[in-house]
């Protein structure tokens, strides 16, 4: 067995421990902390392949304030390389935390209280495809006709370069990478703090539009009903009032069910190896399905696991995302990790590059389409990006199902919508210009805010000018060649 040791590292901040749910108690918080570490240190050595340093940099950096305190007197992560575990100890009385990796299923935390005897109880693949290869086509869409860019390296390079310096949009934030495609091709992209166009990191939220995107298959299959009331089974006895929540209710953001103070925290699930069956399924409502909006992590939780009951077919179910949407788009470098009873993570827990990220969104672009072949049904894209019946309070944003639309932002066109995570993971969409904009960081949780309208006002804005720079030239050849002649 190879074990190698994490050094703990010192994150200079100090604030109040119980802030999250689920941190009732310091024994409570400490696990919940654990697990962050366990899971994200696993993800990012076995799905990423990232060094150490880059880890310790990258992702154990600048993490939730409210964890701050108690990850710096945590000890040493252990990395076992052969079984693929990260083990995190917090108590004395209690076994550590425990993160697990498989083919396919990314790294799963094991429940808090449970041994390392556990991990053989955890989904796993039969065999996996072997993803190496350098991804280095310019063309990320389907029927691509590659052209020259040379106008568009030039003029983008101001807003590329500033999304770098840490300062022109926003002061402290921390770009690892930035991609531009035009009509599905590649026209700009950096990469930095030691990622490349082969790494996955954590899309966060931005893995919620990716949710979306397998539920749209799942629909093009007939697999599900958006419509259809008592998504889960648990919900459909008696006289249950959650009998009435349907997909489009969970996509929308509108179930009604309580999810605290702020739904965007699900630390039991997330960092507490809590099952989504258990934590998301078990809420009660507090609004009647389709009347109140709240951004909830259980929402889109909850709509995937309707996916899985409705399929009847763990085996199916959990391949499916990978075969039926994202192999056929070339987005081979995207993982979605399950908890310990197989539900898939996927309002955050994906792990996924850049490139594929881009090719998600150019699945929209491209109506849904791939290849010739319909992988989303006929009104999906405007589905997603319609406003819902129930609207964000006192936000420029609006929002339509599992992605954000940036419909009310001057200088930016009324039909962007995009896929917002935190920590500064976007994934913009503008129809109008066939252009996709992604832009991935490791900003400080509950800092700066990296202004990603600026950015895409600022590459639209370049963009333009070199349009009109190339058709003055048309022009201008023209009225040459006629005084020519």
């Amino acid at each position: 067995m190879k074990c190698l040791l994490i050094p703990a590292f010192v994150i200079a901040a100090s604030v109040p421990i119980y802030a999250q749910e689920g941190g009732d108690t310091e024994i409570t918080h400490s696990a919940l902390v654990a697990g962050y570490k366990a899971s994200m240190t696993c993800s990012a050595v076995f799905t990423a392949a990232l060094p150490l340093a880059v880890i310790a940099e990258n992702e154990l950096s600048s993490i939730y304030p409210d964890y701050r305190e108690r990850f710096e007197s945590l000890p040493d992560a252990v990395i076992d390389y052969d079984q693929k575990t990260v083990s995190v100890t917090y108590s004395r009385s209690v076994p550590p935390r425990i993160a697990v990796w498989r083919a396919g299923y990314g790294c799963s935390q094991l429940p808090t209280g449970a041994d390392i005897a556990m991990m053989g109880w955890l989904p796993k693949f039969n065999g996996w495809p072997d993803v190496s290869g350098f991804d280095s086509s310019t063309a990320l869409g389907s029927d691509v006709i590659l052209t020259s860019n040379v106008s568009y390296f030039d003029r983008l390079e101001i807003p590329v370069s500033f999304a770098f310096d840490g300062n022109s949009y926003g002061k402290g934030t921390r770009t690892s990478a930035l991609l531009i495609a035009r009509n599905g091709q590649i026209v700009a992209e950096r990469y930095d703090r030691g990622i490349d166009a082969e790494t996955p990191q954590r899309t966060w939220s931005v893995g919620k539009s990716i949710t979306a995107t397998i539920l749209g298959a799942a629909d093009e299959k007939g697999f599900i009903d958006l419509d259809y009331p008592a998504v889960l089974e648990r919900w459909a006895a008696g006289g249950d009032p959650r009998r009435q929540i349907t997909l489009r209710n969970l996509l929308q953001m509108s179930s009604g069910l309580d999810s605290g103070h702020k739904g965007s925290r699900t630390d039991r699930i997330y960092f507490g190896g809590g099952r989504v069956i258990d934590q998301a399924a078990g809420k009660i409502l507090e609004a009647v399905p389709g009347m109140r909006w709240k951004y909830a992590n259980d929402d889109t939780l909850l709509a995937m696991r309707g996916l899985r009951e409705a399929m009847k077919d763990d085996a199916a179910f959990h391949i499916f995302p990978y075969q039926d949407v994202l192999w056929k788009i070339g987005a081979r470098r995207t993982t979605l990790e399950v908890d310990w009873n197989g539900d898939f993570i996927s309002s955050s827990q994906v792990w996924s590059t850049a490139r594929d990220l881009a090719r998600i969104g150019q699945l929209y672009l491209q109506d849904g389409v791939w290849g010739g072949e319909r992988i989303l049904p006929e009104g999906w894209v405007e589905f997603v990006s319609t406003p819902a019946p129930a609207q964000p309070r006192g936000s420029d944003l609006a929002y339509g199902a599992q992605f954000w639309l940036l419909n009310n932002i001057e200088g930016v066109p009324e039909d962007t919508f995009a896929a917002l995570g935190h920590r500064g993971q976007y994934l913009i969409i503008v129809p109008s210009r066939q252009v996709i904009i992604v832009r991935r960081g490791y900003d400080e949780s509950g800092g700066t805010r990296f202004d990603i309208a600026r950015l895409t006002r600022d590459v639209i804005a370049a963009m333009d000018a070199a349009d009109r720079a190339a058709q003055a030239a048309l022009l201008a050849a023209a009225a040459e060649e006629g005084n020519g002649e």
